[in-house]
């Protein structure tokens, strides 16, 4: 992301380069915000009765009062609806429209009021490259390409060897080494990895590093055992310590880290809260350390126009010097969070409610 114009007393200024950022901005952008940007809009041309009337496109710079977003990863598209507020030549200043944000897109946003993690999380999308980290998980009869991502990650690709099922212990074909080899190569070439986690059960990634003459590829290459081959494994793979430190400034995989936290300290009766109504209590008290919501919790909340009040938490924590955590729900760690309610909070110290 380029952060354009950064005084947060003004209208900021920022243009999404990648799917990454789309997200970060889904998380930022909310009702009341004032958010300009450049679209088409429908112009009727002639009166109602005038049986000439045409309708046209127009490019436009139009500046909305939020009152909806919607962020949808598999059309690349984050779409922000609300009222026109400027004086437009045949828009009536009022009506309703909706900017289709996408990659590439410049936008303008202005807040009553920036809070701090909101701050943070644009600034480091500004600072970060797009993360050049791949999973790779086989087994010998299948194998899942994927690359990790602010959000989650993005299955790319999955191919099939010719396996014939005759015993448990049948070896994988030299060309199925072979063709996982060559599809690592070519992502290598187009992504420029950093890095690639090789996953499998058993011993067969021990096998393909047997047969991969690689050797710029073998040194980015990070070895990890997995317990099955599907795209689920990879959120497995993200939580084993030999690929940790690769991923310890990979969102995803500091997300899970949190939620971790968070399902030990329950487990242990510990300082945590979790559910709304326990967050917001221990939010009022100032005792909330780190507060985790997933976007799915967040994305339902506005679609029941119930918002407000996790809006008042989160401001309450991030005025209390605490942390706020947008967690994504495209990973294990946001689907555990989902089933705890959504939203959970790390505390300063332990409650007791004797």
């Amino acid at each position: 992301m380029k952060l354009l114009q950064s005084d947060f007393k003004k209208p900021i200024k920022v243009k999404a380069e990648n799917l990454d950022d789309l997200w970060v901005l889904s998380q930022i952008i909310e009702a009341r915000d004032v958010l300009g940007g450049h679209t088409e809009r429908k112009i009727k041309l002639g009166g109602a009765s005038d049986r000439s009337q045409k309708v046209i496109k127009k490019h436009v710079f139009i500046i909305l009062s939020v009152e909806k977003t919607d962020f949808s990863k598999g059309s690349s598209q984050l779409r922000v609806s609300g009222k026109i507020q400027n004086d437009l030549e045949d828009i009536p200043k009022g009506s309703y429209h909706t900017i289709d944000v996408e990659e590439g897109s410049t936008i303008t946003i202005q807040k009553e009021e920036w809070l701090d993690f909101q701050k943070k999380k644009l600034k480091e999308a500004s600072k970060e490259k797009e993360s050049r980290i791949m999973v790779c998980i086989f087994d010998r009869e299948e194998a899942h390409f994927a690359m990790l991502k602010r959000y989650g990650y993005e299955h790319l690709l999955s191919i099939s060897g010719d396996v014939q099922k005759k015993a448990v212990d049948e070896k994988i074909s030299k060309n199925f080494y072979e063709e996982i080899i060559k599809q690592l190569q070519e992502y290598d070439k187009r992504y420029e990895l950093e890095r690639i986690i090789l996953a499998s059960p058993s011993f067969w990634k021990e096998e393909l590093m047997k047969n991969l003459k690689d050797d710029a590829l073998k040194k980015k290459i990070i070895s990890a055992t997995c317990s099955s081959c599907d795209k689920g494994a990879i959120n497995e793979v993200l939580k084993r310590p030999e690929v940790k430190e690769a991923l310890k400034e990979e969102r995803a995989a500091s997300e899970i880290e949190i939620v971790e936290r968070i399902l030990t300290e329950i487990k242990k009766n510990g300082a945590v809260a979790y559910g709304i109504d326990e967050v917001q209590k221990t939010a009022e008290m100032g005792a909330i350390d780190t507060l985790a919501v997933t976007d799915n919790f967040i994305q339902k909340k506005r679609e029941e126009n119930s918002f407000a009040r996790t809006e008042r938490i989160m401001k309450t924590v991030d005025k209390a010097k605490g942390t706020v955590t947008i967690i994504s729900s495209e990973h294990e760690g946001g689907k555990k969070l989902d089933g705890l309610g959504g939203i959970a909070a790390l505390l300063r110290y332990r409650l007791s409610y004797e």
